[in-house]
C-alpha cells in the first residue's frame, strides 16, 4: 500500500496512511515522525494496528519511554490502559478529568515530551474523540501588548485544580487524596531553548502567583478560551487501530465525553521530557 501524508489544518496535524504493524518499527519512519511532530504537533497513523510489542518498540525509537505506574497492563509496564472500566485500569475513576483541556505532567519539573495513544476499541456511545489545541500557535497569535502582559507571570499547577472541575465540592477524604500529589509552580509562558514559546495552561492551572484569585482565574480562563479557538484546534475521530502521537509540551488535549460503560479502550505510552519548563 502506498504511503500518503496529509497536513490537516493550517497549523496542526499530519495524517499518515499506508503504514501499519511492524512497518512502523523502523528508524527512518521514527525520524520522519519526529520531524513532523516538531513541525505540526500531532501525527496520526490511520489504522496502524500496532500490537503492544510494536507500540513499545516504536516508542523507544522516538525517545526514552517512561514506565507508567498503575497502568493496568498485565505484561508491559510502559503501557497504560485508558478506559473507564475499573476492571481494566485502577485509574478508571479519574478519566472524567480528561474531558477538560490539559497537558500531561504539569506538576513535574520536566513534563513528558510526547504521548502515543492507540485505539484498541472505540467508543460505542458516540463520544470519545480527542481534540488538540496548539499552544505554540496560540501564543504566537497574541498581540505584542498581550505577550508583554504575560511576561514574567508564574502559574501554579496541581492535580487538585483539575479534579475540582469534576468534583467541585469534594469530601475531606477526597481533597486529602488529591493534595498528596504535589503542586508545581511554572512560568505561564514556556520558553524553549530554541526560542519557541507556548502557553502553559489547562485544567491543572489553578492560580497566578501574586495575583488575587479572581483576577488570576479570569486570566487563565481567558487564555484557555483563546488557545482552544477552532483556528488552533484539531479534532481526531478515532477508528480502531489508529495511532496518534502528540507533542505533550505544546499541545493541550482532551477526550470528548464518553460514558462510564463505554467500550472505549486506548493503550498509551509516554516519552520522557527533554527540557525543563523555563
Amino acid at each position: 500500500m502506498a504511503v500518503t501524508v496529509t497536513e490537516l489544518t493550517p497549523t496542526t496535524g499530519v495524517e499518515v496512511t499506508g503504514l501499519s504493524g511492524g512497518r512502523l518499527v523502523d528508524k527512518a519512519v521514527a525520524e520522519e515522525c519526529l520531524a513532523a511532530l516538531e513541525r505540526r504537533g500531532v501525527v496520526i497513523y490511520r489504522e496502524a494496528d500496532v500490537d503492544d510489542d510494536d507500540l513499545v518498540a516504536f516508542s523507544r525509537l522516538l525517545g526514552q519511554v517512561v514506565p507508567l505506574p498503575m497502568g493496568g497492563h498485565p505484561t508491559h509496564p510502559e503501557i497504560q490502559r485508558i478506559t473507564r472500566d475499573p476492571s481494566k485500569s485502577p485509574l478508571a475513576a479519574y478519566r472524567e478529568g480528561t474531558f477538560h483541556w490539559h497537558i500531561d505532567g504539569t506538576t513535574d519539573q520536566v513534563p513528558n515530551k510526547a504521548t502515543l495513544l492507540t485505539a484498541r476499541q472505540i467508543s460505542d456511545d458516540g463520544g470519545g474523540d480527542t481534540e488538540f489545541a496548539n499552544t505554540f500557535a496560540a501564543y504566537e497569535a497574541l498581540s505584542d501588548t498581550e505577550k508583554l502582559e504575560l511576561d514574567g507571570l508564574r502559574v501554579v499547577h496541581s492535580f487538585a485544580a483539575s479534579q475540582l472541575l469534576v468534583t467541585p465540592d469534594p469530601s475531606p477524604k477526597e481533597r486529602a487524596a488529591w493534595d498528596r500529589n504535589p503542586a508545581r509552580e511554572h512560568p505561564l509562558v514556556w520558553t524553549r531553548g530554541d526560542g519557541r514559546r507556548s502557553l502553559l495552561v489547562g485544567a491543572t492551572a489553578g492560580e497566578i502567583v501574586d495575583r488575587p484569585p479572581e483576577e488570576g482565574r479570569a486570566l487563565l480562563d481567558r487564555l484557555l478560551a483563546w488557545a482552544s479557538q477552532p483556528r488552533f484546534t484539531l479534532r481526531h475521530q478515532w477508528r480502531r487501530g489508529d495511532l496518534v502521537i502528540w507533542d505533550n509540551t505544546g499541545m493541550l488535549h482532551r477526550a470528548l465525553p464518553y460514558g462510564a460503560a463505554s467500550s472505549r479502550l486506548m493503550h498509551r505510552t509516554s516519552l520522557q521530557g527533554e527540557e525543563a519548563v523555563a
